[in-house]
């Protein structure tokens, strides 16, 4: 008589078991189809961080990890608002804010501005 090899314990079975464990939330993305099956844009999102975290090992400084947080969450702010964050960089050298600036003249420089918009788009 065959006897047919137990999946107990193997990781198949435990793949089948979490499968049927995570079956209610299967069924959620069932009921709505605006819930998305795939995490890629939440993934892409914090890959800059990721990366971005490898190069701060190097930062020798509080100064120097300062700088860079700075670099960095100008490029992101640039991204979120949908401009090219090379342009934008390029924009802000040419404008050379500094701190005897108003807020006003500050904000014009912002990314979000809509001035800025148009100079900096995002032509890719």
């Amino acid at each position: 008589m065959y006897n047919a090899p137990t999946t107990k314990g193997t990781r198949f079975d435990r793949a089948i078991t979490y499968a049927k464990n995570q079956s209610s939330y299967m069924m959620t993305y069932l009921k709505d189809s605006h819930f998305s099956i795939s995490n890629n844009m939440s993934e892409n999102s914090i890959r800059p961080v990721t990366v971005g975290r490898k190069n701060w090992l190097f930062c020798d400084t509080t100064d120097g990890a300062d700088a860079s947080m700075m670099i960095f969450s100008l490029l992101e702010t640039a991204r979120a608002n949908g401009i090219n964050p090379y342009k934008y960089l390029e924009f802000l050298l040419e404008s050379r804010p500094n701190e005897k600036m108003t807020d006003e003249q500050l904000d014009s420089l912002s990314p979000w501005n809509e001035n800025v918009k148009q100079i900096c788009q995002n032509n890719s």
